[in-house]
């Protein structure tokens, strides 16, 4: 029927029709004149176009004027909805002219229209929307198109319609007892209030006074909790933006309904190998809710502290950890942003809370006799996993554990005792029984063979973590010595050796066309550098081990004034050399501190050598950059896909030559960075100090 009406005829057709319902004189003619509108401007973007500032007054118009009349009514807001939404054909230009975005930023934008708007919604959500006998006041459809009109809307120009809202009386009362409506309204309602909560703290209150908590987890167990549909992310959507920043709300939550509701969404049930992508961005929401708890509220809020310290308390109780283990940690055929996701919220839990830390040291994960630590199936995540997203997740568990626990530390230092070579260098895959420090160990020592360093630079990573700030820890694993490959050919060698001898093969390493891969040997460079630097700080007997063998200050001073080395590395190579000289107790005149200082002024150049650090400072990792792991709001609006919970692998950095690898931005972490600067005075000073008053000879 509209085939026919092309072009400019669209602007005159449109117009006749608008006439007709102006002007007709017969109601059932107006009636097929806004039918027909309806029809095509829902078909058409030159028909959206033509509608645009003709059709808006017009239609405003009958929503004021004729509200007795619920069939012009109804046509009235659903031809507005139709002019609002977008019509997806064929792809076109990025900038293509879209009908439907300019209609909704007129209607949000024009003072007249927006004021008519909100008098017929003062009606609707008074329940006085008609005026008609009561069975017809709620007519189906009118609410229905209502409800889309208003998100429509919501999406351009929020704030308006928020305020607008809110003159209403019990109009927010209104909209939260539609989720109690029949299937199909309840669904538009919960769509709307998600846009309305969105950064509205008054709005937040008022669902939370009206009963919110309640009628959203209702919902949520009706659709079948994770494995149900889209409903379910919309209700979780909700959920997190009346918690978001907002500790009171997170007060309400868990002292009316509690958190039980809440943990059993991420608990899985009969089909749990089974994850389509609803059901992946369904538990993510769930995770983001418990992200929510742990974070305890808005940093300026004054009862954040106390508020996620209960949270936290809470969750532990009710056994969280279980879900989040099974989420996280057992089930490998999840995605990996779900398992990544959970872990995260296990590193949450667990951080500066001491008695959350040993409810995780205590758990043992399989079934009999197939059970393990959950720290060392954890660990095992970071030495065998392919996801690089996986390992920074699985890593940030080991942080948050070792993170001011000493005692942690210690308890898996002492598990640290060397195994025979060939024990060291069995397969990946037969660590199933090894105690924690002997995985560690054969993950530190397993790609001496086939040249494979990435996994030796995660477990140095683990390592780096357990001997954070513990000079007891540092101390005994500076005794720990690896067999030499043949044992005739050679002595053992000390732990921090080996780890030098990585350090010095992973720059030299060629990828296979023969080029270097500067960007993967970066991150095995930078990590191993990060675990000598945590290594070397206050340790006296450290820097001695450091300096027993010569060869390793040689290839430092190298590495500092190495151009094809990426400007992180060569600051990280300065600052373990700074520490040679701060932590230098050594008498021997060939390697104390002014010997150290003398070679680096001979072959680097003191100015060249603090430039060093000024260029680290100005790289992404130190200048401040916030980095956020898999942080997204699954939300309709952001049309969540699979792309939006893709790996961080997926990204292709292969044409980047002499750059710092991405993933630093997470393993050089806030406590690196202060260290290290920290570091950075302390050696300008001493290096100063000492090149000033050289040794008498």
């Amino acid at each position: 029927m509209f085939g026919v009406v092309k072009g400019d005829l669209f602007m005159s057709y449109v117009e006749r029709l608008l006439d007709r319902i102006s002007n007709g004189k017969l109601a059932e003619d107006r009636r097929n004149a806004i039918t027909e509108l309806q029809a095509i401007v829902s078909e058409s973007q030159a028909a959206q176009l033509a509608f645009g500032a003709m059709g808006l007054p017009v239609m405003l118009s009958v929503l004021k004027e004729e509200r007795d009349d619920v069939e012009m009514v109804r046509g009235a807001l659903e031809t507005l909805v139709s002019a609002l939404t977008p019509i997806n054909h064929a792809k076109g230009s990025n900038n293509e002219v879209q009908p439907a975005l300019m209609n909704t930023d007129l209607l949000s934008r024009e003072a007249e229209s927006l004021m008519q708007l909100c008098i017929y919604l003062k009606y609707f959500l008074s329940g006085l929307s008609l005026g008609v006998p009561s069975q017809e006041e709620d007519d189906f459809y009118v609410q229905y198109y209502t409800l889309q009109l208003l998100t429509a809307l919501l999406t351009n120009s929020p704030q308006r319609l928020q305020e607008a809202i809110l003159t209403i009386p019990r109009g927010i009362t209104r909209l939260v007892d539609m989720l109690m409506d029949r299937e199909v309204i309840r669904n538009e309602a919960l769509l709307l209030l998600t846009h309305l909560t969105r950064e509205a703290e008054e709005i937040q209150k008022i669902l939370v006074f009206e009963g919110a908590f309640e009628k959203i987890f209702s919902i949520i167990k009706e659709e079948g909790g994770s494995d149900g549909g889209v409903v379910v992310q919309d209700c979780l959507e909700l959920l997190n933006n009346l918690l978001r920043n907002n500790a009171s709300n997170q007060v309400l939550l868990r002292e009316t309904i509690g958190l039980d509701s809440l943990i059993s969404i991420l608990k899985l049930r009969g089909s749990a190998f089974t994850f389509t992508q609803q059901k992946t961005i369904n538990l993510l929401s769930a995770l983001e809710t418990i992200k929510l708890l742990i974070k305890g509220g808005s940093e300026t809020d004054p009862g954040k502290n106390m508020n996620k310290q209960t949270n936290k308390t809470i969750l532990i109780q009710k056994k969280v950890l279980d879900p989040l283990l099974m989420l996280g940690v057992e089930s490998q055929w999840a995605p990996v942003a779900v398992r990544c996701a959970a872990l995260g919220c296990i590193g949450n839990l667990i951080t500066g809370d001491s008695k959350n830390r040993d409810v995780l040291s205590s758990k043992v994960l399989g079934e009999e006799p197939q059970v393990e630590p959950a720290l060392n199936s954890i660990l095992r995540i970071i030495l065998r996993t392919s996801s690089m997203q996986e390992f920074i997740a699985a890593d940030y568990v080991f942080k948050s554990f070792c993170e001011e626990n000493a005692d942690g530390q210690s308890m898996l230092a002492s598990t640290l005792i060397p195994q025979p070579y060939s024990m060291n260098h069995a397969p990946l895959e037969e660590d199933v029984n090894m105690s924690f420090g002997s995985m560690l160990l054969h993950g530190l020592t397993l790609g001496e063979n086939d040249g494979d360093l990435e996994v030796c630079a995660r477990a140095a990573s683990v390592l780096s973590h357990v001997l954070k700030d513990n000079l007891h820890c540092k101390e005994r694993v500076l005794q720990i010595e690896i067999e030499a490959p043949v044992p005739s050919l050679g002595a053992p060698e000390p732990l921090m050796h080996r780890m030098v001898k990585y350090l010095a093969l992973s720059a030299s390493m060629k990828s296979k066309d023969g080029e270097s891969s500067s960007l993967g040997n970066s991150y095995v460079e930078a990590i191993i550098l990060k675990l000598l630097v945590i290594w070397l700080a206050d340790c006296p007997s450290a820097v001695h081990c450091f300096l027993d063998a010569r060869p390793h200050l040689t290839y430092l001073l190298e590495l500092v004034s190495n151009l094809s080395a990426t400007v992180c590395i060569r600051g990280l190579a300065a600052v373990v050399l700074g520490e040679c000289v701060i932590y230098n107790k050594s008498t021997d005149g060939t390697k104390d501190a002014f010997a150290i200082v003398d070679m680096i002024s001979q072959k680097v150049g003191l100015s060249s050598y603090f430039l060093k650090f000024e260029e680290m400072q100005r790289n992404f990792v130190f200048a401040g950059m916030e980095s956020s792991l898999n942080n997204k709001s699954f939300t309709r609006s952001s049309a969540a896909s699979m792309e939006d919970i893709a790996d961080l692998d997926n990204n292709d950095f292969s044409e980047q030559k002499n750059t710092d690898h991405p993933i630093l931005s997470f393993i050089l972490d806030s406590y690196f960075v202060n260290l290290v600067k920290g570091l950075e005075a302390d050696v300008r000073e001493q290096i100063v100090e000492v090149y000033s008053h050289p040794k008498p000879r």
